[in-house]
């Protein structure tokens, strides 16, 4: 399969067209405006530091449906010891500085390059991306963000500085998911860590079916402390 250039225009190839690998296009920007297309169209940014824009449909898609959430003994003890407490929204550029400076295994460099940073900020500035923070004493350990349409959850990324702490996060992020009736949350990659908390693999096709109906119900637009 051919790789897409992409120009100014605010459009995108069908995502069966990706690679095996997932790479589907190369190039345009991460306005608010794309980055919601692409989202909505179950198409993600994935950047190399130096290079072009990347975007990713990967097939298959890791998916987690909220009530599939597996919370552990030890994450049970942990809730229920109140030891830890969460905030939405609070602090959404704190969570996205602390994800860019996590090593990751197999990174050499962060895929959370400025560009990135200077983007979901703005996304969260017009109320599409949220983050939950994980805070001991007031002080921040933790916590993920990611994009919101309809009722569907793109899950970006997530760190920790105390054990159990983006967990934690997770486990309150999808308590609201549900409380919201939200129908997917997208994890995008398949990892050992998600698959931990109940994630699956799922058809692209498949997915895109549940995603098309998902995103069509209103969005939990702005600040989310709103809806509380």
């Amino acid at each position: 399969m051919p790789i897409f250039r992409l120009n100014k225009e605010l459009s995108f190839p069908d995502p069966s067209y990706a690679e095996e690998e997932g790479i589907l296009a190369i190039g345009g920007d991460l306005s608010v405006d794309r980055l919601i297309l692409a989202y909505a169209n179950g198409i993600f940014p994935w950047p190399r530091k130096g290079a072009p824009i990347l975007w990713w449909s990967p097939d298959p898609r890791m998916v987690l449906f909220p009530e599939d959430f597996k919370v552990s003994k030890s994450l049970r003890q942990l809730i229920r010891s109140g030891k830890y407490s969460y905030t939405i929204d609070q602090d959404f550029t704190s969570v996205i500085q602390n994800c860019a400076k996590i090593p990751r295994k197999g990174q050499d460099d962060t895929w959370i390059i400025d560009e990135m940073l200077e983007a979901y900020i703005r996304l969260h500035r017009e109320g599409f991306a949220h983050s939950v923070e994980t805070r001991q004493d007031g002080k921040l350990i933790g916590g993920l963000y990611g994009v919101s349409i309809g009722r569907a959850f793109f899950g970006e990324s997530m760190f920790f500085h105390s054990r159990d702490a983006s967990k934690f996060a997770m486990y309150h992020l999808v308590k609201l998911l549900k409380h919201w009736n939200f129908e997917l949350i997208d994890a995008q990659q398949d990892t050992d860590h998600m698959r931990s908390l109940g994630a699956i693999n799922m058809p692209r096709d498949e997915f895109m079916e549940r995603l098309e109906k998902a995103i069509a119900y209103p969005t939990y637009k702005g600040n989310w402390n709103k809806y509380l």
